[in-house]
């Protein structure tokens, strides 16, 4: 299953129109052979063939603190093992349809009114967002259209004290035609919003990919930085020695920031024991 197909089974499962418990604020002890520098996440979808229960489980055991990408009717259940939920669906995703398509500002809205409230009453600081493929918009246009359309969803945010982060994704390889491609348009809408409820997700797999030069990158733009996705380049799977990334390098360059946010990671295990790759990295990860 890639991102795209997750998307979609998830967005065909209702969002949870009822509050939901309080997360558990406090976490238990992490495991003695982690250093806790690094907020360790993992994002459910890559683990989809696992049941929700069992990548809580094992991730507990791990010193795991959040599973990201889980949309209202999942966080009971992340709840339930003392994880958070770092990075949460509000309101039916999509990579494709997003705020630079003014055509959906009153469903988006609508949408993240929503689900907000619902997050916030559940105990999360950050939802998603995506800027929605070009279609044919230029640059200037859809930063434009992104602005109009988040500036109400940013007064719902902060009447919540919620953060709504749009993800950098790679338009090279896995999500054609996505129009925040690029960690400087983010920050151009960033500070276009002015407000200290809209950030960036960086994801570090999609931005070597665009960009490279991840570490400077990281460095000059962190104030703008809400949450970060590992992944292996190229391919997407583990990210150990088979790819070309440092992610220990990566890692302890977001730690001498001090950045106090999540890391999720973000690969596809291309092993057969999935688990045994998923504490791997965090092994490589928890510097």
């Amino acid at each position: 299953m890639n991102r795209k197909q997750a998307l979609k089974t998830i967005a065909s499962t209702a969002l949870g129109s009822v509050a939901l418990p309080q997360i558990a604020k406090s976490m238990n002890a992490l495991p003695t052979d982690l250093k806790g520098h690094i907020n360790h996440s993992v994002c459910q979808w890559c683990y989809s063939d696992l049941p929700l229960e069992k990548l809580c489980e094992a991730s507990k055991e791990m010193g795991i603190k959040s599973i990201d990408l889980l949309n209202s009717t999942q966080w009971a259940t992340a709840s339930k093992y003392g994880l958070t939920c770092a990075m949460a669906y509000a309101c039916e995703p999509s990579l494709t349809k997003g705020f630079n398509d003014v055509s959906l500002h009153g469903k988006l809205l609508k949408g993240y009114s929503e689900g907000i409230p619902l997050a916030a009453n559940a105990g999360l600081k950050n939802v998603i967002c995506f800027s929605g493929s070009t279609n044919g918009l230029t640059s200037e246009q859809g930063l434009e259209n992104c602005a109009r359309g988040l500036d109400p969803v940013m007064k719902v945010a902060a009447k919540y004290n919620m953060t709504v982060s749009m993800e950098l994704l790679n338009s090279k390889v896995d999500h054609k035609d996505y129009q925040c491609n690029h960690t400087e348009w983010g920050v151009r809408l960033c500070e276009k919003l002015g407000s200290e409820n809209f950030k960036l997700l960086y994801d570090i797999y999609h931005m070597q990919i665009m960009e490279g030069d991840v570490i400077a990158t990281i460095r000059k733009y962190i104030k703008y930085i809400s949450h970060f996705h590992t992944g292996g380049v190229p391919g997407r799977n583990e990210i150990d020695d088979t790819q070309e990334l440092n992610y220990a390098a990566i890692m302890r360059a977001i730690v001498k920031t001090g950045f106090t946010g999540y890391v999720a990671q973000e690969f596809i295990p291309s092993k057969n024991d999935k688990l045994a790759s998923l504490k791997q990295g965090i092994t490589i990860c928890d510097v």
